[in-house]
């Protein structure tokens, strides 16, 4: 058996780092058995479906380093969910209804007020002809609901009726059928809800497992009694936790600074998301992996908290700056030279700068400072102004090595009386105008005798 996943997202927006999270999980649960990933797109929602958005997700995966083995669209496949529900319909397990929204929430307001759950109590099964044939005549059309398994000969007279799943995630899973309405398959209109088409694809595309959001449990019983209703053998299960923000409020696809492709913008590595998306709220500690196959080998679905996992999003930034910090040239050749940065310094430039940079784009700031006249040059004290000059004064000759630091700064303490942070901060401020920055050993060989004489108080 080949190990089938699939990642099914409505492309009505962008994927946040929540969606992401369960396309990792999908993604990394394939590659750790060599099996398929199939992107599969729930676009029957005509009205909010665009192929842009299915265009933009697709693209943020494959940034993340996510690819597919196969691309479905589910509005393409209208014709195979119609020969289910015709299967269902001739097996008496889908049945017609035409009760408005406002009779169900009058029917479920008075179920509760008589200590019943408020779930749908198949009035439609006892419609008689003439009651039907009334409501056809008023222009009511039926929308149609998957008769649950949950009674021993009469629906009318629902029983509990457990189904049992040993989730990935959770471990050992209990629905009570009874406890749920007959859920709506097909609306008014005739177009379908996302249980049909779900489980006619995953029958069809041979998925073996299916990975998602915790807030599909319930209905896990549902279309586990669905796959059997269509004679095929239900998908091993795995429900992970969602995400949440810092203060506990779920993530859609209205939280624009959140999606992939905001983050992405705003200089996130591809590696901070995935590596944040798929630890946190696991038994794993959250750290910055170089790749997904790293990622990969950390990964097992069974070490994720059953509770929700509240990220911050300064998290990002901090995986965003060990994995600047440890990455070569080679990574950050191509991204650098379309900031301008290239040349034989290119690379002692990197060398020398990521491990102070939270974005590559940083690395711009401080190119400008090599290359460049400061900004603005930073006042001193007379102090520090007199010593300053003193210490240019001593300034070693060309030609300029990687000791060329050392040398100056020893002769620097020879001729006076300075040395620790009294002698360094104002070194640093004169040559960079910042407080704080990479090694100074590092960057004066890039900066040359000639600048960095310009750069004398």
């Amino acid at each position: 058996m080949t190990v089938t996943v699939r990642f099914a997202p409505s492309p009505t927006g962008r994927i946040h780092i929540g969606n992401a999270r369960t396309a990792l999980f999908n993604w990394l649960f394939a590659q750790k058995h060599k099996g398929r990933f199939i992107q599969r797109f729930d676009d029957t929602d005509v009205a909010r479906s665009t192929q842009d958005n299915a265009d933009s997700i697709l693209y943020d995966l494959h940034w993340l380093g996510i690819f597919q083995d196969a691309t479905e669209y589910q509005s393409k496949r209208i014709e195979h969910y119609d020969a289910a529900v015709e299967r269902l319909k001739a097996a008496g397990l889908l049945y017609a209804c035409y009760e408005t929204p406002e009779e169900l929430d009058l029917r479920r307001k008075v179920r509760r007020t008589r200590g019943l759950p408020p779930v749908y109590g198949r009035e439609a099964l006892a419609l008689t002809s003439e009651q039907v044939a009334e409501f056809q005549a008023d222009g009511r059309r039926p929308h149609w609901r998957f008769l649950l398994p949950n009674f021993i000969s009469n629906p009318l007279e629902p029983q509990r009726t457990e189904i049992h799943w040993n989730d990935l995630v959770r471990g050992e899973e209990t629905v009570d059928l009874a406890s749920l309405s007959d859920p709506v398959l097909v609306r008014e209109d005739g177009s379908y809800l996302y249980t049909l088409p779900s489980v006619a694809d995953d029958i069809e595309m041979g998925v073996t497992h299916i990975i998602r959001g915790d807030d599909h449990v319930t209905n896990t019983g549902v279309q586990i009694a669905l796959f059997k209703a269509l004679g095929a053998e239900a998908p091993i299960f795995g429900h992970h936790n969602l995400l949440t923000t810092a203060s506990g409020e779920g993530l859609s696809k209205r939280s624009g600074a959140l999606s992939i492709g905001s983050l992405r913008e705003s200089g996130i590595e591809p590696m901070a998301i995935a590596s944040l998306a798929v630890l946190i709220g696991t038994s794993e500690n959250v750290a910055a992996m170089p790749s997904l196959a790293a990622l990969a080998d950390r990964f097992d679905p069974a070490s994720t908290s059953k509770s929700a996992a509240k990220f911050d999003a300064d998290e990002l930034v901090v995986l965003n700056r060990a994995l600047l910090h440890h990455m070569p040239f080679s990574d950050a050749r191509d991204r650098l030279a379309i900031l301008g940065v290239t040349g034989e310094r290119a690379e002692p430039f990197w060398n020398a700068v990521r491990g102070n940079l939270d974005r590559l784009s940083d690395a711009l700031v401080w190119w400008r400072i090599v290359n460049e006249d400061l900004e603005k040059k930073p006042k001193f004290s007379k102090e520090d102004r007199d010593f300053l000059r003193g210490a240019f004064d001593l300034l070693p000759e060309d030609p300029w090595g990687e000791h060329v630091w050392k040398t100056w700064t020893a002769a620097i303490r020879k001729a006076g009386d300075r040395k620790g942070k009294a002698l360094f901060m104002p070194l640093r401020l004169a040559l960079t105008g910042l407080e704080s920055g990479p090694e100074l050993a590092d960057l004066l060989p890039l900066l040359g005798r000639e600048r960095t004489l310009a750069r004398r108080p």
